[in-house]
């Protein structure tokens, strides 16, 4: 039997459940929705939406978009992620869809979409011990979405110009470059992630415009936590909200 936990986020504005042994979403998640450039007008789709938690929080802090499609491939995810949306009175804003992103279309959002943001899988299928719970397996190795499926879902799915909004792995930036750059995705900006002061990057945001000239600015590196182990106030004011 299934259990699952209640909580509040972000000074009590959004209350969330997620499964109580599965996946539960981290602070790559927060860190991702914190990063991306909203525009007025937005359509968004979030790729791998798990919990819903990335469009909660973008349909929280911008008022002025216009549609946030969550979409994962398990069921049970969107399940929770659908009543979270309703238990935030968000339905008109969000849409929570159950598909395999490698058939993803257009149709399946009413048309192109200006931003799409994807804390994808981070490591290869074949790679490290693979979690025994499928939820978490699945948003943590690629058995149902790899980098180059995710590309070419990217390709389908954005505007001419629409950006991609990006967190990944550091040691894997050139896979990340090389596979924006061939799905005619240009990396635009980058930040690296470090767990503290003087740690090598774990993580890498990235920003990439369809159809750009190559050109990548290098944003200051982004600190988790100071060197005393508590959370920067970049990452602080993150999670507050």
């Amino acid at each position: 039997m299934n259990e699952f936990t209640r909580d509040t986020f972000f000074n009590g504005r959004l209350h969330v459940t997620q499964s109580a042994n599965g996946y539960r979403f981290s602070i790559d998640a927060v860190i991702l929705a914190s990063l991306s450039a909203i525009r007025p007008g937005d359509r968004i789709a979030d790729i791998g939406t798990g919990c819903g938690i990335i469009p909660l929080i973008l349909a929280d802090r911008h008022a002025d978009i216009s549609h946030v499609y969550g979409i994962d491939i398990q069921e049970e995810l969107a399940e929770i992620a659908r009543h979270n949306v309703t238990r935030n009175a968000m339905d008109d804003r969000i849409t929570i869809l159950c598909r395999d992103m490698k058939k993803l279309t257009p149709d399946s959002t009413g048309g192109p979409v200006d931003l799409i943001v994807c804390n994808p899988p981070h490591y290869k299928s074949r790679s490290g011990r693979i979690n025994p719970d499928s939820q978490r397996a699945i948003a943590r190795h690629e058995i149902a979405m790899t980098l180059d499926d995710l590309m070419d879902a990217v390709r389908r799915m954005l505007t001419p110009g629409g950006r991609l909004s990006i967190i990944y792995p550091a040691e894997r930036l050139v896979d990340l470059s090389v596979r924006m750059r061939a799905a005619d995705v240009e990396p635009k900006t980058l930040r690296l992630i470090h767990p503290r002061p003087g740690t090598e990057a774990r993580l890498v945001a990235m920003e990439g415009i369809r159809g750009k000239r190559p050109a990548v600015k290098i944003a200051p590196p982004l600190y988790i936590h100071d060197e005393s182990g508590n959370y920067t106030p970049e990452v602080a004011a993150m999670l507050s909200g």
